[in-house]
């Protein structure tokens, strides 16, 4: 069900950019504010400012990078979304993985952009979700199903993984983890086919691809 929207044709449609990196969000602020209806009512350059510029501002949309500092684009758009159910929330992105799709969309966005898309695909999807539709490309969306109909993995198995991605051994890894070695490799078998992969080095590989895990 499409959640309703400001009806007032002459009002600009009120937009909040939302990337750590100063370059890319003033480029895109640029851009937005030179198209007819849209202006830019605020800039945000970590997950926290983002909250904050987000109750402030209260923008009619809000763009949004994933790897943000100090708290992900994910908690950050969760987070707005319980303050604020209405909120429209647009994922920016370089990354394509699943995993990152996944959690953007599960936290409430309502579309997700690769970054590269051209000025008029970018200006239509704000226009979309402002109208309250969602705006996911054809090939996030194929993503996104590839992801549904796999078996997730446990929080436990996670943390194991997150381990084999930090280059540790399963020594160590029972050790952070209090647990026996033969408990370790049991989880590292589950992972293994579960990523659909057959060692710990294609483990870790897809796991930073598909953004299940990333580089601290």
């Amino acid at each position: 069900m499409n959640e309703p929207t400001r009806i007032d044709k002459d009002a600009p449609i009120k937009i909040l950019v939302v990337d750590d990196h100063a370059i890319v969000r003033k480029g895109l602020v640029a851009l937005l504010n030179t198209v007819e209806g849209l202006r830019v009512v605020a800039e945000a350059s970590d997950g926290e400012e983002a909250i904050l510029a987000h109750r402030t501002h209260k923008p009619d949309v809000t763009l949004m990078d994933l790897r943000l500092p100090k708290m992900s684009g994910a908690d950050a758009i969760a987070r707005i979304r319980r303050e604020q159910p209405a909120a429209r929330i647009i994922v920016l992105t370089t990354f394509d993985g699943d995993e990152d799709i996944f959690r953007a969309l599960q936290a409430g966005a309502k579309g997700y952009l690769l970054k590269g898309m051209d000025a008029e695909e970018l200006t239509e999807a704000i226009r979309a979700v402002y109208a309250g539709k969602s705006k996911i490309p054809a090939v996030v969306a194929e993503k996104l199903a590839g992801r549904m109909g796999g078996p997730a993995l446990t929080a436990r198995e996670l943390e194991v993984l997150k381990r084999i991605v930090a280059g540790r051994s399963n020594k160590e890894i029972g050790s952070d983890l209090h647990i026996s070695e033969a408990t370790v490799k049991t989880h590292i078998n589950s992972i293994l086919s579960k990523l659909g992969v057959s060692d710990r080095t294609q483990a870790a590989t897809s796991a930073l691809q598909r953004g299940i895990v990333y580089l601290e």
